[in-house]
């Protein structure tokens, strides 16, 4: 164990989470809640599973999905943080080393009660400078000295030969050795998740699509002051308006967390200052299977991941001043960015192409700063929690490692302004959902009892934990000899199509609820996830009862998403560097026309037989092995599809 439990919840958890029709019911019928939750990230989840393990009547709302927002969007880490214990260090600032060190305790927490969702992961910070050995080695060696017995694993030092072993790809010119530390990963969006359905499973009445058009206020009779008493609600799907009263409101929202201020005080100055992370996802042959890469000094400063995940590899992050969007979309200029630093640190043998970018988001952080401050690099990561005149408890800053201990000391303020009567914090070693009965081992009953794929079962065993099996219990049988259940979205990746009808149960409502949150197929690879889309919304359709109408309206607003928030348009409208097409410009207009001509449906690509047909339409015979030849060449990503800049290049080749 690397956490001590805190004291049994003696509230009972129900065996299945309710329906949205009955959170709705819930929140409707409700004369008056202890505290209503805004905001459907982890912080607020986390609020909401916190508050309702005390005994204190709960509810959140989520203008969109849970985890929408910045808590889908992260590194995937869990970590205390070796940059900022290198700034506690450097400037002997005492709050960066308490914010390490608590970090550090809810990594473990947080490998404890989701076993299932996370996991350790070694990270190499290869070194190409002697005296940086001795210098890293001592600040690795802090981190796990801070750690305590809360430590995953000790630190080591490799040699030079035997860290190109571990990560072949690595850059070997001038590399002296490597030193490896550990920290957590995990599925984020799916962890965002289990804590919603924990803390619906306990009794709180949690809906998404449920937005705050305002607060409610009345009039204190002793003090004379207006005080916050509720919310003014909307479901966003229906239209429907009602009003949820509360003793207490906790503004959990993000990156939005001024705008719910400002619906309590017009007046307020804002505390956050909005920082852009991009992420690119990059196949899983660019790092080693189980070893992730820190390049701690980019060209610009900032710190770069290169990290294994879902069997794909994640590069990331940036860290830029933006405005504040629920659509933050990756620019192509970030996206060039990382693949520059990943270049400086991989092999030159490994071709690091542009068209190996699978898919590419942008998150927005909400860091607590000071109004006049420009440098979000230099602000920590800290929460606040405050209280404003009229009740309204704020909780902003802090990382998803926090969550628990974020939502904690809000709740904590939330009884004390309120007077609420509760008892301790009882989440630390708290389970959540699919834990409880998760071995690493479970995958194999799946195999044996159901007859799914072993790579669908180890899917469903780290997605679901021990409720896999009702996922399996619902897989449909495919009608081969092997495997018996389980039918795929997509040949190369394990989602089933039993995980769509699950998934509406566990309150997805839109085709962008379950290619990115429920799956993570849009994270993964965006065409993979436009090309299960029809099969998904047919699913979703029967479930939800969708008209001809709505599955048009679900597909067009899905498409957008991919096209515009997980890279696909950046990546269509990419040009590789000239060097690599050797087209004039006149000639790159041409083709360019020709190419979405073929491109009737506009995916974005075309197949190997539209090419032929390009080739016949201007009169130009080519061998069929040759011409596989040069499309084996240019397709970059290996998909079998010819993207636009893929198209150039083989006109280059042709022409």
């Amino acid at each position: 164990m690397y956490v001590q439990a805190a004291e049994p919840v003696n509230i009972p958890m129900k065996n299945h989470f309710p329906t949205r029709e009955d959170q709705f019911l819930a929140l409707q019928n409700t004369s008056e809640f202890d505290v209503l939750v805004i905001g459907g990230g982890a912080t607020g989840c986390g609020c909401a599973l916190d508050a309702v393990t005390r005994g204190l009547k709960t509810a959140l709302v989520e203008r969109d999905d849970f985890s929408s927002g910045t808590s889908s969007r992260s590194t995937k880490l869990i970590h205390g943080g070796v940059r900022y214990l290198q700034k506690a260090i450097m400037r002997l600032d005492f709050e960066q080393y308490r914010m390490v060190k608590e970090a550090l305790h809810e990594r473990a927490n947080l490998l404890e009660i989701a076993p299932h969702l996370s996991g350790p992961l070694p990270i190499m910070l290869p070194v190409y400078k002697w005296w940086q050995l001795p210098y890293y080695w001592v600040g690795i060696k802090l981190y796990d000295l801070v750690a305590g017995s809360q430590c995953l694993k000790s630190s080591y030092v490799l040699s030079k030969s035997r860290a190109l072993e571990l990560f072949p790809m690595l850059q070997k010119d001038r590399l002296v050795g490597a030193i490896v530390y550990y920290d957590g990963q995990h599925n984020d969006a799916r962890m965002n998740l289990a804590i919603a359905l924990t803390a619906a499973r306990y009794g709180a009445a949690t809906a998404n699509y449920t937005e705050v058009v305002h607060l409610l206020k009345k009039t204190d009779l002793k003090s004379g002051k207006e005080r916050v008493c509720g919310a003014r609600c909307r479901d966003v799907l229906r239209g429907q308006e009602f009003d949820v009263k509360a003793k207490c409101v906790i503004n959990a929202t993000g990156p939005f967390t001024d705008s719910v201020r400002k619906m309590d005080d017009q007046e307020v100055s804002n505390i956050c200052q909005p920082s852009a992370g991009v992420h690119i996802v990059m196949p899983g042959y660019y790092s080693p299977d189980n070893m992730g890469l820190l390049d701690p000094a980019t060209s610009d400063g900032r710190v770069i991941f290169f990290l294994p995940w879902e069997k794909m590899t994640i590069a990331g992050t940036t860290d830029t001043p933006t405005e504040v969007t629920p659509h933050p979309i990756p620019t192509e200029e970030d996206i060039n960015f990382i693949l520059t630093e990943v270049r400086n640190y991989l092999s030159c043998d490994v071709e690091v192409r542009r068209g190996d970018v699978l898919a590419a988001w942008s998150g927005i952080r909400p860091l607590v700063t000071d109004p006049s401050s420009k440098d979000t690099q230099s602000i920590s990561r800290n929460h606040i929690v405050a209280v404003s005149d009229s009740g309204l408890v704020t909780i902003a800053g802090g990382k998803w490692t926090t969550y628990r201990s974020m939502a904690q000391d809000t709740i904590d303020a939330a009884i004390q302004a309120h007077n609420l009567k509760a008892g301790p914090c009882k989440t630390v070693g708290l389970l959540l959902q699919g834990a409880k009965d998760w071995s690493p081992t479970l995958y194999i009953r799946l195999v044996q009892d159901y007859g799914l794929e072993s790579e669908v079962a180890q899917h469903l065993a780290s997605t679901y934990g021990d409720k896999a099996f009702e996922v399996a219990k619902i897989a449909q049988v495919t009608g081969k000899r092997w495997p018996i259940v389980g039918k795929r979205l997509v040949s190369e990746f394990p989602y089933i199509e039993a995980e769509i009808t699950y998934g509406v149960k566990e309150y997805a409502c839109t085709a962008v609820d379950m290619i990115s949150r429920r799956t993570r197929l849009a994270f993964l690879n965006v065409q993979a996830a436009d090309e299960a889309l029809p099969r998904i919304i047919d699913i979703m359709g029967k479930e939800l009862h969708w008209s001809e109408q709505k599955k048009k309206e679900e597909l067009e607003s899905a498409k957008k998403f991919l096209y515009y928030e997980m890279g696909y348009k950046a990546k269509s409208e990419q040009l590789t560097d000239s060097s690599e097409i050797t087209l004039i410009p006149s000639d790159i207009d041409r083709y360019r026309k020709r190419f979405h001509m073929f491109d009737k449906e506009k995916k974005g690509f075309i197949t190997i037989l539209d090419v032929q047909s390009v080739l016949e339409s201007i009169s130009i015979q080519i061998d069929e092995n040759t011409l596989h030849e040069i499309l084996n060449e240019v397709d970059l990503n290996k998909n079998g599809q010819v993207e636009l800049n893929e198209f150039l290049q083989v006109s280059g080749f042709l022409f």
